[in-house]
């Protein structure tokens, strides 16, 4: 397994038993905060290409083994299509992506990519047999295509979302039932781990994942405020049962390549003046603010990632 450290922003270097952790587990530090000021929330293709370019010149030549990367703020999730593509060139097979998230990021977005907008990325990827979403809380599942989801992947079969709880999501078009939701009338109706209940949502999505290859992206903002603290509205999940579902799929399934993101981070832009302004004002709309001191945030999301990388290390070999 082959560790990356990304520094687009400075979550990571607030946590500095964990970044000398990973040093000595022989991480791979790659630094580039005048990249990752530009990308930030969103980006336009031409620059996260030079990005993943950038990337894979900081790696050890033929590197070909699995890749675990902890790149900061949630804002970058986008960063994971560049990661995901990367580990299916070193590997390529048909492989389902399993996505831990307080939020769906299936919005359609033009003219690059937002952080909530990847996934349509990952679908496009010819390897990606299905993407798995599991833990969504969000208000993002309110009526959906108001808020630009792009639904058409449930229709299709490509896309399983399970949140953690949420009520019926109102929406206009008819898109019949699937193994994650079923329609009545304007609704769907979603199959969260609450009503299934979290030992029996293990051999559900077990059950799910059709192909011995899985990519794992996890967004710490699917947990629940004691367990991490993030720039977004957080979910209610808690790490034990994270850690455990990650446990039983590594178990169970050859996972190509992996990364977590979600560490709070002082939001910080680039480009032009227009760009920021309409970056702040997305912040200021979307993102409640930061009430914890700072050393809470650091001991909080330092112990969220020793664990999970505890754990992703394992099962990665």
């Amino acid at each position: 397994m082959q560790l990356l450290l990304l520094h687009l922003d400075d979550a990571l270097e607030l946590q500095p038993d964990f970044v000398r952790a990973c040093t000595l587990a022989g991480a791979c530090h790659h630094v580039d905060k005048l990249s990752g000021k530009a990308i930030r929330l969103w980006s336009r293709q031409n620059m996260l290409a030079e990005l993943g370019r950038d990337i894979a010149r900081s790696l050890p030549p033929r590197s070909k083994g699995p890749q675990l990367a902890f790149m900061g703020s949630g804002d970058f999730h986008h960063v994971t299509a560049l990661l995901l593509d990367a580990a299916l060139e070193r590997r390529p097979a048909s492989t389902t992506l399993v996505h831990f998230d307080n939020h769906p990021d299936w919005v359609n977005f033009e003219g690059g990519m937002h952080c909530g907008s990847w996934v349509n990325s990952a679908l496009s990827n010819p390897y990606i047999e299905r993407v798995v979403t599991v833990g969504v809380c969000s208000h993002d599942l309110r009526n959906p295509e108001r808020r630009g989801a792009n639904l058409s992947w449930l229709r299709q079969g490509k896309l399983e979302l399970y949140p953690y709880e949420h009520p019926p999501s109102r929406v206009k078009a008819d898109y019949g039932n699937g193994p994650s939701y079923h329609q009545d009338g304007g609704a769907l109706h979603w199959n969260s781990i609450s009503e299934i209940g979290e030992d029996n949502f293990i051999d559900r999505i077990l059950s799910r994942i059709g192909t011995e290859a899985v990519y794992v992206t996890i967004d710490k903002d699917v947990l629940a405020a004691d367990d991490a603290v993030t720039n977004w509205d957080q979910g209610r999940m808690r790490l034990p049962y994270l850690l455990a579902l990650i446990s039983e799929i590594g178990s169970r399934h050859r996972i190509i390549g992996a990364d977590v993101i979600g560490d709070y981070s002082v939001p910080n832009y680039a480009g032009g003046i227009m760009t920021r302004l309409l970056k702040q004002a997305e912040i200021f709309i979307d993102q409640p603010r930061l009430r914890q001191a700072a050393d809470a945030v650091r001991n909080i999301n330092s112990a969220a990632n020793h664990a999970l990388l505890e754990v992703l290390a394992e099962t990665m070999g």
